[in-house]
């Protein structure tokens, strides 16, 4: 046991005295948390919008000026034809016109919208929210109860992502790196004929990227709750029991890796190839899996991050129990159980 705790303390220290990868572990889930709940939004704010209307009756001024006074839309200027108005959109000052026809103010109806449709998600939105603003007679911004997210934020969204993706890459890319790191230098075979066993050989390095990742998950929540406000509505227990499940997973995944790859290039290509990429297209981070085509729905079933993303959202902003996510905690403890199994039986085949 003291050999173990030994080889332990010596990848721990091995994994401090690098400045580049402490500096990777660390200052990306600051940078990604950051960027994802400041930068990168899909939040409607301060849409450029265009007013066009042949009488500026008391109706349709209050309609005007309850669009004015929300936070999600600019008043640029009012053009008298469409015609205008979409010459504005497409010289790029304006993303967005309301066109106001002559009976609106009798039948409240009779509104055309000119938008830049380049992004057709944020157009939808747009539009909706300019609908709900208008009709509104108290100004509000919509007129339909939002449950979990009232104010519409897509650091909600993003967060349990960016908590699935970096967990993912930290524990699988780093883990195998390290591992084969040893095979290049040649240290592999004078680890293996140590008195300690293969497999508590393997274990000792994987356990430092454990306890870096639970550090790394304490950061992310931390960051979610008190700088995004993010609420953590369920319980922390389950979200932490949860997380560590999904790390193992992905030690376990990080271990494969290693064993197929023969040079840091080739594990950290494999890395972003099996783990980057789908996480990113087919885990639902960016895009809801049930708009995907049903090919890359049946693909994404098996993309861990999925079940793993959706378990963090309906725990922490929905704030269900444990019995919500059976489904997904019984996926990533199988997927666990097959990848490590795999994954050890490998490691001994190639020992004999």
């Amino acid at each position: 046991m003291k050999q173990f705790i030994s080889f332990v303390i010596k990848e721990g220290k091995h994994i401090l005295r690098d400045k580049r990868t402490m500096l990777i572990l660390f200052g990306m889930p600051l940078a990604l948390m950051l960027i994802f709940g400041f930068a990168i939004t899909t939040d409607v704010k301060n849409v450029r919008t265009v007013v066009v209307t042949s009488s500026m009756d008391h109706l349709t001024q209050q309609a005007v000026d309850r669009l004015a006074a929300s936070e999600y839309f600019t008043i640029t200027q009012a053009v008298a034809t469409p015609r205008d108005a979409e010459r504005v959109i497409r010289g790029q000052k304006a993303d967005m016109a309301i066109v106001f026809g002559p009976d609106f103010a009798s039948k409240r109806s009779g509104v055309q919208f000119i938008v830049d449709g380049a992004d057709p998600n944020m157009a939808q939105q747009w539009t909706n929210y300019a609908t709900a603003v208008m009709m509104n007679p108290e100004g509000g911004a919509v007129n339909t109860k939002m449950l979990y997210n009232p104010q519409m934020r897509s650091a909600y969204n993003f967060v349990p992502a960016i908590m699935g993706m970096l967990l993912m890459l930290v524990c699988a890319m780093m883990t195998s790196i390290s591992v084969v790191r040893e095979k290049e230098r040649g240290t592999m075979e004078v680890l293996l004929v140590s008195p300690v066993k293969p497999l508590m050989i393997i274990v000792a390095k994987a356990i430092p990227y454990l306890v870096l990742a639970f550090a790394i998950l304490i950061i992310i929540l931390l960051m979610a709750r008190f700088v995004l406000g993010v609420p953590l509505a369920g319980s922390l227990f389950w979200i932490i029991a949860v997380s560590i499940l999904y790390i193992l997973l992905a030690l376990s995944l990080g271990l494969l890796i290693s064993n197929v790859a023969k040079t840091q290039l080739v594990a950290l290509l494999l890395s972003a190839m099996v783990l980057l990429m789908p996480i990113v297209m087919l885990s639902g981070m960016l895009f809801p899996v049930e708009s995907m085509p049903k090919v890359l729905q049946w693909i994404s079933a098996i993309v861990p991050p999925r079940y793993y993303i959706e378990a963090m959202r309906k725990l922490m902003i929905m704030g269900v129990g444990i019995g919500a996510i059976l489904k997904e905690v019984a996926v990533l403890l199988g997927m666990t159980v097959f990848l490590l199994a795999i994954a050890l039986k490998r490691f001994n085949t190639r020992l004999e």
